[in-house]
């Protein structure tokens, strides 16, 4: 074999394990193509985040035309009614009524019921006869026949008898007024003259409350309280001291600062040998002396002891010249007659009532309202 030959043989070689070489290395490369996950696409840039701020807006400040200028004034409270709260008294009357109207004509056993009647409701024996008696010479001279008749007779008698002036006084001159208040432990003072000073500062007075009830532990806390609660000044002593001094203070504070009224609580009891009395005809007495005047002296009497009410008034009233009665707890009493034994008996006008726990359920005494309440 010649040199040429040999080479060109080399060269053959040379080219065909190039090509099969480079035949192995695609396949190689198709076959890892294969098996691979196709490349992810690249990720977007995330976009700014760019806060979306709104152009702030016309700042226009909103004024308010200027309101008139009204003083707030609280709403006037509402009184509760005789008719609505003296269900318990018209109910003891309602049977005898009742069996007044059903009778053809006016007997012996109609005068009966009104007279077993009316000393149920605590008038008491010797006012229903009295009563009784006119009304029956009314019946006579005017030829009434029909018991309704002989009813409005009753009721026109009742009002005639209770109709006094109710109006609570103050003071002539300008120095303070003062309202003594008396009466036995438990019949609802202290709460009576929170009511009352609540009133009178809605009728645009000013109150000083004294708290000469030293003996009772609880008293002068209670008044406390009615004072903050209705904006008026407090004036009170050392637990069993003297309450005359009490008061005396309260009326001097009040006439130092203008004020209009001193409303002066009282001891119902003491825890001394000092005669309860004497110890308020002193309270009194000093009361008068201070640069005050004492215009009312209230008994406060709870409507539910009934005649025994009738006694303590007749105490209280010799001791201090009482000149109203305040009956509380009306609205629970079935013995609302008391308001005419006190009249009768002791010509004491009954001025203020309680026809609940409210703070505005301490009203005027009106007769006319306070006998329709029980008879219809």
């Amino acid at each position: 074999m010649t040199m040429l030959t040999v080479v060109v043989v080399a060269v053959a070689l040379a080219i065909v394990i190039g090509a099969l070489a480079g035949l192995v290395i695609s396949r190689s490369r198709r076959q890892r193509a294969l098996l691979e996950p196709p490349p992810r696409a690249p990720m977007p840039a995330p976009p700014e985040v760019v806060e979306e701020v709104e152009a702030p807006p016309e700042v226009v400040e909103e004024v308010e035309a200027p309101p008139e200028a009204v003083e707030e004034v609280e709403a006037p409270p509402v009184k509760p009614t005789f008719r609505e709260r003296l269900s318990k008294a018209r109910g003891l009357l309602s049977g005898y009524v009742s069996s007044v109207l059903s009778r053809s004509s006016i007997d012996e056993a109609t005068w009966e019921e009104l007279e077993e009647a009316l000393i149920r409701a605590d008038v008491g024996i010797g006012t229903t006869q009295d009563l009784l008696e006119a009304v029956r010479r009314e019946v006579e001279t005017e030829g009434l026949s029909e018991p309704s008749q002989v009813l409005d007779c009753l009721k026109s008698h009742l009002k005639q008898e209770l109709a006094d002036p109710i109006e609570l006084h103050y003071a002539d001159a300008e120095s303070p007024s003062v309202w003594l208040f008396v009466g036995v432990n438990g019949v609802g003072k202290t709460t009576t003259i929170g009511k009352l000073g609540r009133r009178a500062q809605l009728d645009g007075k000013s109150v000083v409350m004294a708290a000469g009830d030293t003996f009772r532990a609880a008293a002068a806390e209670q008044l406390q309280m009615w004072a903050k609660r209705v904006g008026a000044e407090l004036v009170r002593g050392n637990e069993g001291g003297d309450p005359s001094a009490v008061i005396f203070d309260a009326v001097a504070r009040a006439d130092a600062r203008g004020f209009d009224l001193v409303l002066a609580d009282t001891a119902g009891r003491l825890h001394t040998k000092t005669n309860l009395m004497e110890e308020l005809r002193k309270v009194r007495r000093v009361a008068d002396k201070g640069a005050g005047e004492v215009a009312e002296v209230l008994l406060v009497i709870d409507a539910t002891t009934g005649q025994n009410g009738l006694v303590q008034a007749q105490q209280f009233a010799d001791a201090v010249e009482v000149t109203g009665v305040v009956l509380t707890k009306l609205d629970g009493s079935a013995k609302g007659g008391i308001v005419l034994a006190i009249r009768k008996e002791l010509g004491i006008p009954v001025k203020l009532v309680g026809l609940g726990e409210g703070p505005d359920d301490l009203v005027d005494f009106d007769a006319g309202q306070f006998v329709d309440a029980l008879f219809e």
